[in-house]
């Protein structure tokens, strides 16, 4: 499976970090929405753009992505995170999303994005 052509949204507050998963997902025929860089924002675009799936950093300016993950989660839409620190004890609901472990490769990153959007998709009906 590939990652052109699909919209992907990205979660993350450190800079250098944004521009190169967004570099990344260029290359690989990704269309990026934000960065965002902030949780409000993170929200607003998990809100109201259309996207494939979502990449999260799990820390935020200090605070957590939960609330994006749980948006994302409602309208159906695959993601992942990252994180440098791990995610919290209070994180269970959110056991079955793919992490990873910052710094990750391109490749990772790629993989791990490939699997949620495969692993989200649903087999054709077939009637009778």
């Amino acid at each position: 499976m590939s990652l052109a052509g699909k919209r992907v949204l990205v979660v993350e507050d450190e800079m250098l970090v944004a521009m190169n998963i967004e570099d990344t997902l260029t290359e690989l025929g990704a269309i990026v929405v934000g960065p965002a860089m902030r949780l409000d924002t993170a929200l607003d675009l998990a809100g109201r753009e259309d996207f494939d799936l979502a990449m999260l950093d799990v820390n935020i300016h200090g605070g957590r992505s939960y609330p994006v993950a749980t948006l994302l989660k409602s309208r159906g839409v695959p993601f992942i995170f990252a994180t440098g620190y791990g995610h919290a004890a209070d994180a269970d609901e959110f056991s079955d999303i793919a992490t990873l472990a910052k710094p990750f490769r391109a490749t990772d990153l790629e993989l791990a994005l490939c699997n949620a959007l495969h692993s989200s998709s649903k087999p054709p009906i077939s009637w009778p």
